[in-house]
């Protein structure tokens, strides 16, 4: 038997560990009812139902939602717009989503998919740092479907002016103290 302090008090009988939990207004709580003898404690139970319901919630407000981010292509995207999407991309997987990357055919486009392939492929070329391929580009009616998920490590920019996690900053360069006159009559 545990005592309601935590403290050991030893293998007590049934009726005196009832005894002892209604003098201090508590509960017999079975711990380990497998153990040989089982092990009980003297608790508040509903307090502690409390703090385990608490505890519980709290954990589940720390988790983080996975959500797929979609942004859409087409095969004549220009550069700009393209360096835009990929920003859009990159953010997306930085913050531990997944990315859908849509490239939609109207038209003759459907003809020259090659196009499509290719900007598929240089959009995986260009986020290889951030995120693993989770599924392949496929095709699906009139548009190409490309599934990516960040990968495990975050990859932060490195930035030359501020100091890495755990570093101590680098001593900026001192200012040159002027050289000290050796003209003669100087003092």
């Amino acid at each position: 038997m545990v005592g309601e302090d935590g403290e050991q008090i030893g293998v007590v009988p049934i009726a005196d560990a009832i005894a002892r939990a209604e003098a201090a207004e508590l509960d017999l709580v079975e711990i380990a009812p497998l153990a040989k003898p089982p092990v009980c404690r003297i608790m508040d139970f509903g307090k502690f139902k409390y703090r385990e319901a608490k505890r519980a919630h709290e954990a589940k407000l720390k988790l983080k939602q996975i959500q797929v981010k979609e942004v859409k292509f087409r095969p004549g995207t220009d550069e700009g717009d393209y360096k835009i999407k990929l920003r859009n991309l990159i953010r997306f997987l930085g913050e531990g989503d997944k990315a859908k990357v849509t490239l939609r055919f109207r038209g003759r486009e459907m003809a020259h998919q090659e196009f499509g392939v290719r900007l598929l492929e240089r959009i995986r070329g260009d986020l290889e740092p951030y995120c693993v391929v989770e599924q392949f580009p496929r095709l699906e009616g009139r548009q190409m479907v490309m599934l990516l998920a960040p990968k495990k490590v975050a990859v932060k920019p490195h930035h030359p002016n501020k100091p890495e996690a755990g570093q101590a900053p680098t001593p900026k360069a001192q200012k040159a103290s002027p050289p000290e006159s050796t003209a003669v009559g100087s003092k």
